[in-house]
């Protein structure tokens, strides 16, 4: 079910959900562009118009983000759960080596998502790759590397790039993709490669992931969380705000059709 949520479309999908439409695109061939939304996208997308336009153009605007699934509750939206993209990939990733599709992974560095493929081989007994290439490449690149992916014959594209990079590259290639499921999962390869740990189950649970994250790399981090953090917070409340003065008019309204 797609709503909107501080001005921003998204998809209340829970991971079986999501699962199962990506998997009826691998066998149907049905394109399906997949993005994730969390707290630092949505307030990036506020004053990156570009980013906002390849994010609401795709098929499925995931919500992975405590801030968004709380933040959307707050004002009565029913998101049934956080769908964390490289859990998401995990579960995708499963459903591949089960039933024979083969994954692209494209980002990181050569190291790191080599070894991320490694990973999920050994996690996932019988996956077989289309193809990995690391992600520095320059825009002159792109057309041998679209190439690249589709002599490949893959069924599913998974881009580690950071934002906005995935999005603009998703949004301007898609159509000349012949993979039909192509997700962007950020730094999912740096997690599955053992590169940066994943915060305790617990923290997760309780949306305290963004702690584990800081804890890990402080001088990187803190910025940001600061920053989105304190913005969403406004942007928040401003429409709890506007939802709250809405409802008093809409009552004293009816109050006095009522006399």
């Amino acid at each position: 079910m797609r709503v909107t949520f501080l001005n921003t479309p998204m998809d209340c999908l829970s991971t079986e959900e999501t699962v199962d439409q990506a998997v009826n695109s691998m066998r149907t061939g049905e394109r399906v562009r997949h993005v994730a939304l969390n707290v630092a996208k949505l307030v990036k997308m506020q004053s990156d118009p570009s980013l906002r336009a390849d994010v609401v153009a795709s098929d499925i605007i995931g919500i992975d983000g405590m801030g968004i699934v709380l933040g959307a509750r707050l004002q009565g939206i029913p998101v049934p759960e956080r769908v964390a993209g490289i859990d998401l990939m995990n579960a995708l990733l499963a459903v591949c080596a089960k039933e024979g599709f083969n994954p692209y992974f494209l980002g990181a560095t050569e190291e790191v998502v080599t070894k991320a493929a490694a990973v999920a081989q050994e996690c996932h007994p019988g996956l077989k790759f289309a193809g990995i290439r690391n992600g520095y490449f320059s825009k002159s690149d792109e057309r041998a590397v679209i190439d690249e992916i589709n002599r490949s014959g893959a069924h599913c594209v998974f881009i580690g790039m950071p934002t906005p990079r995935k999005e603009n590259f998703l949004a301007a290639h898609a159509a000349e993709l012949r993979a039909p499921f192509l997700m962007g999962v950020g730094g999912s390869f740096d997690v599955l490669a053992g590169k940066v740990s994943r915060a305790p189950v617990i923290l997760q649970k309780l949306g305290l992931e963004w702690m584990h994250r800081l804890m890990q790399e402080p001088r990187r981090m803190i910025w940001r969380y600061a920053s989105t953090n304190s913005a969403f917070a406004a942007l928040l409340s401003r429409a709890i705000f506007h939802q709250c003065t809405k409802y008093t008019r809409q009552t004293l309204t009816n109050m006095v059709r009522g006399h």
